[in-house]
């Protein structure tokens, strides 16, 4: 009977870890998709036009416009967020829609908008390498992270070495795989501390996800009084739900560490992260950026033992004291998390958040959810029918 025991829980710990290399690693037909419109940059000057056009360049920084801005490297979910965004909307023809990526890709989400306009909402599409700002001088720390040993085998070694099974539950091994996905070291991940500076003539934005899917037109977004904050976003310690929405300090830090212990309290309400509205004249005021990067410091010093979740815990402090609450209808999180999500309060969401290893364009995404992202997506498109994207997912 007790080998019987053993066996299922070596078994459950074995899919775990298989569910976190599956969540890690890039699907073939979204390799794919890149290679081939990185390749059609090269070889088709439509796929290199200028974006936006010469005549619409002025809308860039005009604060009467709405302005989305989605970091990522994966074309498949920019142009998810981006289709659901202009199509759930009242007035597409107010979008700007700001797409950061990295150098390797940026040729191939270039393309992708070039070769699929939006009209009539405008699309940017800019790669790190191309702000001027994002320099070594002021990022040293995220230059730090990337290239520091310590950092570098946590987020990309041997996950089970270390670790005593027998001392652990399931649940606490799927937290701490969660927490160590390499995203979390990507300076991609951390460019929204950024966005003052990115954007210096912009005064409010909207920043996304790019695991989410818009639901509802986000214009009243901009309308909502932040009372002098700087962040607007839904709270995530009001819910039932374990996984998602019962989230404090607590569940982010290590309060045996005498930092952590002495500057935070652990009842504190936590928020969340993929669809957050940012006052970027009260961010200017305020030295959220120089807090982040000094935290940042300290859990490198303290050899990650402060936190071990990526950006959220930083910015939690970062942004401490600058958060207005907004109606959690505005953005229900954890569909990469439970199978378990409640369907008609799903519908009726604002912005949906596949949040979690179970991403809708992954084989480990929940049938059942799946279909409220791959309605935006085009599948009639010759690159997305060529890279078999629908038969993958």
């Amino acid at each position: 009977m007790e080998k019987l025991e053993r066996e299922i829980r070596e078994s459950k710990f074995a899919e775990l870890m298989n569910k976190h290399f599956a969540a890690s690693s890039i699907p073939k037909s979204i390799h794919c998709l890149s290679l081939r419109l990185t390749d059609e940059y090269s070889s088709n000057a439509h796929a290199r036009k200028q974006l936006p056009s010469p005549e619409f360049l002025p809308l860039l920084s005009d604060n009467s416009y709405h302005h989305f801005v989605l970091s990522t490297d994966n074309i498949l979910a920019a142009s998810v967020v981006v289709t659901s965004t202009i199509q759930s909307s009242l007035k597409p023809d107010n979008i700007v829609f700001h797409i950061i990526t990295d150098k390797k890709t940026y040729a191939g989400m270039h393309s992708w908008f070039a070769l699929n306009p939006v009209s009539p909402a405008i699309v940017e599409v800019k790669g790190v390498h191309q702000f001027d700002w994002l320099t070594r001088e002021n990022v040293p720390v995220l230059e730090a992270v990337e290239n520091h040993n310590t950092i570098r085998n946590y987020y990309h070694g041997n996950h089970i070495a270390g670790t005593n099974l027998s001392d652990t539950t399931p649940r606490r091994f799927a937290s701490k795989l969660q927490a160590r996905s390499p995203k979390y070291i990507s300076l991609l991940n951390h460019l929204r501390i950024y966005i003052p500076e990115l954007f210096p003539n912009l005064d409010k934005v909207v920043f996304l996800d790019d695991d989410v899917v818009i639901q509802r037109d986000l214009s009243p977004l901009w309308e909502i009084d932040l009372k002098g904050k700087v962040n607007g976003a839904v709270e995530t310690c009001k819910g039932e739900d374990e996984w998602v929405m019962s989230k404090h300090f607590k569940n982010y830090f290590n309060f045996s560490h005498p930092l952590i212990a002495k500057n935070l309290d652990p009842d504190e309400c936590a928020w969340a992260y993929g669809m957050n509205i940012f006052d970027l004249r009260a961010w200017r005021k305020a030295n959220i950026r120089e807090t982040y990067h000094s935290w940042l410091k300290e859990n490198l010093k303290s050899n990650l033992t402060m936190w071990k979740l990526g950006t959220l815990p930083p910015a939690l402090i970062a942004f401490k004291g600058h958060v207005h609450p907004i109606d959690p209808s505005w953005h229900m999180l954890g569909l990469g998390y439970q199978n378990k999500t409640n369907i008609e309060s799903l519908k009726k969401a604002a912005v949906i958040h596949y949040n979690g290893q179970a991403k809708p364009w992954l084989e480990i995404g929940f049938e059942h959810l799946r279909p409220f992202w791959t309605k935006y997506v085009n599948y009639s498109n010759d690159f997305i029918r060529n890279c078999h994207i629908l038969d993958s997912v």
